[in-house]
């Protein structure tokens, strides 16, 4: 690995990857005791959730040990008391480009951030998580720290089957805005379903007066949909307004593909919003709802 300056202060490209690594390591949290979280979180008929926290747990603990294990032998690399491996230079060059390294994010949540916020969106999805973990299963779900939200929407059509006695494959989700909830405020889980924030929509926006998909303001490429009610229904009646099915995808590119498990690494699920307008201008708009932006 050349020495070759990084234009800023002058510091070396080793330099720069050490300072990265070290301040990245530094703020890395314990991994969760998965022993101790399903002790407190059982995995029970009735509430899937707790499979839900469990699974993402365990996700989150297999980035944070790559993340752990790959900077460790980088900061020794860079020392050398180990050998430079191709996959360590390929970490070092992604740091140094305040990219992501592929190494993290073929382990990690499907993002296209820069490492700087990343890192900092990691720190959050954490928190989420921890937070879970204390204090209990959220009155109004983060739907951007989910590691696997497919799986979470699966769980709440679970629980009402479930409490219902009925089958999960004739359940739909009925999608109510409520615009007056402050995610932070909430604190009553809804009498069935569940409340989430945190999907932000692009070739639109969300009208609180009117209570309608409206255009977009001048300069404003995303805004954030207030809370959404998610309700399961086994019957769900035709709206006699007009509606978009508007796409929810987890990162802004819309491209995915099928991952082992069937489901698509990019797209969550449609919505049924409220519109004026026919649904083909909202098609031609590509009006889509994203649960991670690129900033």
């Amino acid at each position: 690995m050349a020495p070759r300056s990084s234009g800023g202060g002058g510091k070396t490209r080793e330099q720069v990857v050490e300072e990265t690594a070290s301040q990245i390591l530094e703020k890395l949290v314990d991994d969760f005791n998965i022993e101790e979280i399903q002790k407190k979180y059982p995995t029970r008929y009735e509430e899937s959730m707790n499979t839900v926290l469990t699974q993402d747990a365990i996700r989150y603990n297999g980035l944070l040990r790559v993340m752990k294990k790959s900077i460790v032998q980088l900061r020794m690399a860079l020392k050398g008391r180990i050998v430079m491996t191709e996959e360590l230079d390929k970490v070092a060059d992604a740091l140094f480009d305040n990219q992501v390294p592929k190494l993290w994010a073929d382990k990690g949540f499907l993002s296209m951030k820069p490492l700087s916020s990343w890192t900092k969106d990691l720190h959050c999805r954490i928190s989420f998580i921890q937070d879970w973990i204390d204090n209990g299963i959220p009155v109004c779900f983060w739907m951007s720290g989910l590691f696997f939200p497919q799986a979470f929407l699966t769980g709440v059509l679970q629980n009402y089957a479930r409490k219902h006695r009925i089958a999960v494959d004739g359940l739909v989700f009925d999608y109510k805005l409520m615009d007056d909830l402050d995610p932070a405020a909430v604190k009553e889980h809804p009498h069935e379903g569940c409340y989430v924030h945190g999907i932000f929509l692009e070739g639109s926006r969300w009208d609180r007066e009117q209570h309608l998909l409206a255009p977009s303001k001048p300069k404003v490429l995303f805004e954030e949909l207030p809370v959404v009610w998610l309700l399961p229904t086994p019957e769900r009646a035709p709206s006699t307004t007009r509606m978009y099915k508007c796409p929810i995808y987890k990162v802004p590119s819309r491209k995915g593909t099928l991952s082992t498990t069937g489901h698509s690494t990019n797209y969550v699920i449609s919505i049924e919003l409220p519109t004026s307008d026919p649904e083909a201008v909202s098609i031609k708009a590509g009006v889509a709802g994203f649960l991670s932006l690129q900033d």
